[in-house]
């Protein structure tokens, strides 16, 4: 039977046979080191679709291996995420002497003390132990330009800014051939992310699962597209079946950027319990907070929020807030207290019933994209100018 056919402008620009995008997201606390792993972006981009390698909880050295290993095992474009928040590229990279590997245990004493007290009394109240996991100093967030040359002299198809507006790096990317993506959660970012050169602005609605914004996906697409003219948008939050890439299409986006889906897969880097929990849930089963990051990001809801919505504290800003959620998360993991844990997630985890293939996921959503196109549209619809 022969492959079908959905191509869009996306398709020529990154030299792709489907424009869908697997997004790359990063670990969820729980200590997995991604969510989009290698065998995830190598199965979508191998696929048809683009996979995008979530390199947020990698250090910078773990990130190059993990790009060589891409071009190991593919000869298929590929993309890059880093997360590239403006106080931390402006910051500078951080350089650090001696360890470079420290115990979360460790890092909450460094904490602002009605941060460090609230979580000792949470600890005692509910008798959990120590967290187990520790933060690289070295890590992608610490060491954003680092991480962006790496990107650069591997020549990676496609560098990707989950945080932040890459301009600041697209000369050098240009120079090197590698094109350039952003993501927006409205109008504003979305414009501002078009004039500073990138090749792609993603226009993520409310919905989507990670850091997000709020602005519903129907609403923000078409702004967006607007915004960003004439560089090209992407759509995402809410995706996850042919029916809401046949909607984006026809809002005028060229592709769509998919999370949540990919990471109820089989290649999707979420631990068991995470990718059962997005099973599990129904669409308002997922909140929006600053818990996790200091930023606003959408997670499957579970008893961490109501204690952290309970607790009188205020937001720590990115990365800190990062190592207080993950010290708090380290410790009701080890003690398997399942109903404070819950990975980033979208509301689309009310159409996720199985976790399946990557492959398999992608050909589903081409399938039913080109039928809803070629047969229901035309069935159901009559439209004559």
């Amino acid at each position: 039977m022969a492959r079908p056919i959905l191509r869009t402008k996306l398709c020529d620009m990154l030299g792709i046979e489907y424009p869908i995008l697997s997004a790359g997201m990063g670990p969820s606390l729980v200590g997995e080191k991604t969510g989009a792993t290698v065998e995830l972006v190598v199965a979508v981009s191998e696929a048809g679709g683009l996979g995008v390698l979530g390199a947020a909880g990698y250090t910078v050295d773990e990130m190059r291996d993990a790009i060589l290993e891409i071009k190991k095992l593919t000869d298929k474009p590929y993309g890059v995420d880093l997360l590239l928040p403006s106080q931390t590229v402006s910051a500078g990279d951080q350089e650090f002497k001696g360890p470079q590997e420290i115990s979360l245990t460790e890092v909450l004493k460094t904490l602002p003390k009605a941060h460090y007290d609230w979580i000792m009394k949470i600890k005692e109240e509910m008798g959990l132990p120590d967290s187990e996991g520790s933060f690289k100093l070295g890590s992608t967030a610490m060491r954003p330009h680092a991480a962006v040359r790496v990107c650069i002299e591997e020549k990676i198809p496609l560098f990707c800014a989950g945080l932040g507006n890459p301009g600041f790096m697209v000369p050098d990317a240009h120079a090197a051939g590698v094109k350039v993506l952003g993501i927006s959660g409205n109008t504003r970012n979305a414009g501002k992310i078009a004039k500073s050169g990138a090749d792609l602005v993603v226009a993520q609605g409310h919905e989507g699962g990670g850091h997000t914004g709020r602005i519903g996906s129907v609403a923000l697409w078409p702004q967006a597209i607007d915004a960003a003219f004439p560089t090209p948008v992407l759509a995402a939050g809410g995706i996850g079946d042919g029916r809401g890439i046949a909607a984006a299409l026809a809002v005028g986006c060229i592709g769509v950027w998919v999370g949540t889906r990919f990471l109820a897969s089989v290649e999707g880097g979420a631990l068991d319990v995470q990718k059962d929990a997005i099973l599990k849930a129904t669409d308002e089963d997922t909140r929006r907070s600053y818990l996790y990051t200091g930023k606003t990001s959408r997670a499957t809801y579970n008893h961490f929020h109501d204690l952290w919505e309970n607790s009188g504290l205020e937001p720590l800003g990115f990365p800190t807030q990062v190592l207080f959620a993950s010290a708090m998360v380290g410790m009701f993991t080890k003690a398997d207290e399942r109903e404070y844990i819950g990975p980033f997630a979208g509301q689309v985890s009310g159409l996720i019933k199985e976790i399946k293939p990557a492959a398999r996921i992608l050909e589903d959503m081409v399938e039913e994209t080109v039928d809803i196109l070629s047969r229901k549209l035309p069935e159901s619809v009559i439209a004559k100018a």
